[in-house]
């Protein structure tokens, strides 16, 4: 018999203050610490001179927070499956309901092309997830979530796991407590979304 996850959002609080994230693996909810972990160290943000030319552009729009559930039902339409159940999204549009997720997203010609989420506890970020409908606007959404978090006095920015498309802007993995330290720092910053 499957047992459930508790998903309500002071277990999700606390898992995220404690290195803990939920994911769905071929249907059944488990809770994933990687070690080592993957993080974008603000200051270590790089984005190719294409994508910061594109950024000046202003081609694309920029929003915060205007279409949350619809980001991560976009995010979860992948062809080789998804971690994206529908009680990951229930319990995210919890979180998005008490201000502690949040979606950047990227529209052109009023049409989402674009976009990420995650959730936001003091000065930390926790990226759950993007995706893209037309090129680049996955990029540009992580270009607006550093450039937001500078701006905001955010410090961390957790991406859990490395992949060769994320170390190309500056990702990194860490072991644990360096993590961990890290974590604790920036949950006792207090910042802005």
């Amino acid at each position: 018999m499957k047992r459930e996850l508790d998903l309500n959002p002071d277990t999700l609080i606390q898992a995220y203050s404690q290195g803990l994230f939920p994911m769905d693996v071929d249907g059944e909810i488990r809770w994933f610490s990687p070690n080592p972990r993957a993080i974008l160290p603000l200051d270590g943000f790089h984005a190719s001179a294409t994508l910061r030319q594109l950024w000046r552009q202003g081609r694309f729009e920029i929003r915060s927070d205007t279409r949350f559930r619809e980001v991560m039902l976009a995010c979860g339409e992948r062809p080789e499956g998804t971690w994206i159940s529908e009680e990951i999204v229930a319990a995210y549009c919890r979180l998005f309901e008490m201000g502690l997720a949040h979606s950047l997203e990227i529209w052109q010609e009023g049409e989402l092309a674009g976009g990420l989420y995650g959730v936001q506890l003091g000065g930390a970020f926790f990226g759950e997830s993007m995706f893209h409908r037309r090129r680049d606007a996955s990029k540009l959404a992580l270009m607006a979530l550093v450039d937001r978090m500078r701006r905001n006095g955010l410090k961390l920015l957790d991406v859990q796991f490395a992949t060769d498309h994320l170390e190309r802007f500056g990702v990194v993995e860490i072991p644990r407590p360096k993590y961990m330290r890290l974590l604790s720092d920036a949950m006792g910053s207090p910042a802005a979304w």
